[in-house]
């Protein structure tokens, strides 16, 4: 069985199978040994937990997962690498099952059910262009999952950790933090895949909330606000709000709501915290 953290032996793999790298999964695996162990430690992995993996390529980093977890679920899209997983590179793992499919069209409850109430923690090497998609499928879903370590391109990473009043703030950031706490575990260079990205890429760990760290009434109603503040984040909240097609408020009562929470009518999205949100719709609502 070939030890893939060696960039020889995964040429060796993709040779063998007459491998063609399909621009349309964004497929870039990871050839550095030292990066497998930093996304290891960042998702704290043990003999007791259950392993979600999302994208698993020819196995590079499934074959550490197997290693140190008690059982490892991994879900791959590209039917043309099933049999090097099953017939190669994890042959020997005897806690791995290997799912043919699409995460965002998996019953994942379904597929984690065997394993009972025991820890699940989602690893990933994520398809770039997938990216957000798939975590808020995780994250919204509210599944039986502890944490989410995932690398993914640099520039997201930092979006998902800031704060307000920065240029990177955004929707992502205001869901990230509102379902977990996250963690911006390493920063990855090019170098450390085949075929070499153009960007720089990070690990992040999203350490799922028991309980969202805010009382809203309605969440769905503050995602729609806050989606709407940063469709056009020049504009003011009065206006981004006010303009919204799917929401049924006039410029007039996001003025009102603003000033009785004793906020500028001229403030705009990026300046407000979760919490401030939060506020704003329950007014709204009012």
């Amino acid at each position: 069985m070939a030890y893939l953290s060696d960039p020889k032996e995964t040429i060796a793999v993709l040779q063998r199978y007459n491998f063609n790298f399909q621009k349309k999964f964004g497929q870039n695996f990871l050839i550095d040994g030292h990066v497998i162990e930093k996304i290891i430690a960042a998702a704290g992995i043990g003999k007791e937990d259950v392993v979600l993996e999302i994208g698993p390529g020819i196995g590079t980093l499934t074959q550490r997962l197997c290693e140190v977890a008690g059982d490892v679920v991994a879900v791959e899209i590209d039917r043309n690498l099933i049999p090097i997983l099953t017939g190669d590179t994890c042959k020997d793992y005897a806690n791995l099952q290997i799912v043919s499919g699409d995460i965002m069209k998996t019953d994942i409850p379904e597929l984690l059910k065997p394993f009972g109430k025991r820890p699940v923690k989602v690893v990933a090497n994520l398809p770039y262009y997938i990216t957000t998609p798939i975590l808020m499928k995780l994250l919204e879903d509210r599944l039986p999952i502890e944490s989410i370590t995932v690398m993914v391109q640099k520039e997201v990473a930092e979006r998902m950790e800031t704060g307000p009043g920065t240029k990177d703030y955004g929707a992502l950031s205001l869901a990230v933090q509102y379902y977990s706490e996250p963690y911006l575990a390493a920063n990855v260079p090019a170098n450390c895949f085949m075929p070499r990205p153009n960007v720089g890429s990070a690990v992040i760990r999203l350490t799922i909330h028991e309980e969202p760290p805010v009382n809203v009434k309605d969440e769905k109603h503050m995602f729609a606000l806050i989606r709407a503040s940063f469709n056009q984040r020049r504009k003011t909240l009065v206006n981004g709000i006010g303009n919204a097609a799917e929401l049924p408020y006039s410029k007039e009562q996001v003025a009102a709501a603003l000033t009785k929470l004793g906020m500028s009518e001229t403030i705009r999205g990026e300046a407000l915290t979760l919490s401030e949100f939060a506020a704003l719709s329950d007014a709204l609502q009012e």
